[in-house]
């Protein structure tokens, strides 16, 4: 039987892969601005010291999941998301705060990211 393939064959990246990939690191690029404002107000907003050590490894691990991304590696798929949903419940924990950024981000991960990942998933290693 004849094998039908319905989706691109070719390990090269396209515009919408580039495009979806530039969306997402923008939005992890505002929400690390967003961290960086709370870390210059965290005396007056009385934000303990220990929590930007973790959220800022957060975010720099979500850039470099972006980065694996983008050279094919199934890692920075599966954690992406977990440290996007993560950063996002730290927000909503520690400080009351709902992240918009996180929440496009996480669109955009299952919207276009998905449309931009799935058809080059056998060149992930």
């Amino acid at each position: 039987m004849e094998e039908y393939s319905y989706f691109d064959e070719d390990p090269k990246k396209g515009w919408g892969f580039i495009l979806a990939f530039a969306s997402l690191m923008l939005f992890t690029i505002m929400g690390l601005g967003i961290d960086v404002d709370e870390y210059l107000q965290h005396d007056y907003l009385n934000i303990p010291r220990w929590y930007f050590y973790v959220i800022f490894s957060i975010d720099i691990l979500m850039m470099l999941s972006l980065v694996l991304m983008f050279f094919y590696k199934k890692i920075g798929i599966f954690t992406f998301p977990v440290l996007l949903v993560l950063h996002f419940f730290m927000h909503s924990y520690y400080l009351s705060t709902f992240l918009y950024t996180d929440v496009t981000n996480l669109f955009l991960f299952t919207g276009f990211g998905m449309l931009a990942i799935i058809p080059k998933w056998k060149f992930f290693k």
